[in-house]
This record gives structure tokens, sequence and C-alpha cells, in this order.
């Protein structure tokens, strides 16, 4: 054997144990705030302040008991579903049929159109507050679901047309020629075979749909004025004082609404994998 063959397994093993460090350097840094956060809803407020990341001395579970047995959580759970399912189910409506269009119909100025829309990954919602708020007002949606789900669904759009229309183009043309001689309009096409043939990229646009939504703080604080109707993020503000804030409660407070997206994470893992690897290799 030669020194190159004998060479050859040793660089593989390397190659591996290095890609192998990587991943867990990347999970330590995904896995240690979380951990902390868990263990720290644990822990009270004076235990906390003198050690942050080790395991509780005295476990509070009343923190988590409290919490989980209040009306005010499952109302501020309530709110975040609906505005979130809102801004899920308006966002795939949307940017399905706008993706489709894209992808299949060809007319003028369509590029320049899709490259206009494309100019909304550059600017966050941050940078509009002040004309989204006016407009809402103008439309008489301020305090409603819709006035925060609708900016969320105009800012997510950009985004989610890409991934659906980079999926829909992937899909075999022959599909579409076969059902327009058989005298089937772009409609029914889209209804009955694209969106059946799309599952994992919808799954994939929905979950970050559902969780840029879930998470948002700013849209809720400007939009909604009463206190009903406030999603978690705006909860926290509960435990925060003028002069303190109750941070084990906070932790506690943000486990226990974040598990709804880990769950979402985990059951939709395989299709959101899918969704985003579809169309990555061609042979």
């Amino acid at each position: 054997m030669s020194d190159a063959e004998t060479m050859a397994p040793a660089r593989l093993d390397l190659a591996v144990l290095y890609k192998a460090l990587f991943l867990a350097v990347v999970a330590a840094f995904v896995l240690v705030p979380l951990l902390a956060t868990v263990l720290g809803g644990f822990k009270s407020l004076g235990e906390l302040r003198v050690n942050p990341f080790g395991l509780p001395q005295h476990w509070e579970w009343s923190n988590y008991a409290d919490i989980l047995f209040s009306r005010r959580y499952w109302q501020l759970l309530r709110n975040s579903m609906i505005i979130s399912t809102l801004t899920v189910t308006l966002t795939l409506i949307v940017a399905s049929m706008a993706a489709f269009t894209f992808a299949h119909v060809k007319f003028f100025g369509s590029s320049m159109l899709l490259g206009y829309i494309t100019l909304g990954l550059l600017f966050p919602a941050a940078t509009a507050v002040l004309p989204l708020f006016i407009k809402v007002r103008d439309l008489g949606l301020l305090d409603t679901y819709f006035g925060v789900a609708l900016p969320q669904v105009a800012f997510g759009l950009a985004l989610s047309i890409l991934l659906l229309r980079r999926f829909f183009k992937d899909l075999p043309h022959e599909l579409l020629e076969a059902a327009l001689v058989d005298g089937c309009s772009y409609i029914n096409f889209y209804r009955y075979v694209t969106l059946p043939l799309s599952r994992p990229i919808l799954a994939t646009v929905g979950t970050i749909a559902f969780v840029n939504s879930w998470n948002a703080y700013l849209l809720p604080l400007v939009m909604l004025n009463t206190d009903e109707l406030y999603p978690w993020p705006l909860g926290i503000m509960v435990y925060q004082g003028e002069y303190s804030s109750e941070w084990h409660l906070i932790l506690a407070f943000t486990t226990l609404t974040i598990l709804p997206t880990i769950v979402l994470f985990i059951f939709a893992q395989k299709h959101i994998v899918a969704g985003l690897t579809a169309g990555a290799v061609k042979g």
C-alpha cells in the first residue's frame, strides 16, 4: 500500500472529528442558555444572583406552579396563539398564491415586481413603525388581533415568496403541461397538484412565520393598548418593576412560553429540513 492510501483514512477521521467538535460547540452555544433559563426558573432571586448557571440548591417548584395555575398566563398564551395562527394562515395563503404566479405565469414586469418584493428583506419592521401605526389606525384595526397580524404578514412575505417560488419551480414542469392539456386551469393546478406536493416547504414557511410572530415584541407593543389582548412577550412586563425585576419568575415564564415553539420544531423538523434542502442537489 502506498503512503497516500494509508493516510486517506486518517484524513477522513480527522475531518469527522473537526465536524463533531464544531457541532458540539454550536450545540453548547444553544443548549447552555436554554438550560440556564430552565434551571434559573427553579431558583430564588437571591440564589440566581450568586449561582446563575449551577444546579439549584433548593428547587423552587412554586415558581412554575404559580405561573401555570394563573389565569394571566393562559390568557397571554391564547392571545399569542391567535395572533400567530392568523399570521401563519394569511402568510401561507398570500405567499403561496404569489409564489405560484411568479413560478408559472409569465407576464410583463414579473421579474421587476419580484425584485421589488424581495426588497422587503432589507427593511425590518422597526423602520416602518410610525407609518404602520398610522395606516393601522386609519383602517380602524388598532387594539385588535388583525392590527398585529397584518403587518407581520406584510414583512414576512418577501422571504416566504422566495422559498415557495424556488420549490414550485423545482416541481416537474411536465405536470403543469399535462394538466393544461387535460383542461385543468391554473387555479385548479395550484389547488389540487401544487399544494399537496408542497407540504415540506409549506411546513417550513409556516414554522418560520409562527416563530417570528410568537416572539414578536415591538409590533404588539405599538398596536395594542388593552392589557387583555397582550401576547406573552408583553406579559413579561408584569414581573419587571421600576427599580428591580423578578428574574427567577421571568426565566420560569420564558421557559413555559417557548415550549410550544420547541414542540413545533420537534414535530415539523423532518418537513423543515426537506423543504429547505429541496432542489439543492440535482442529479
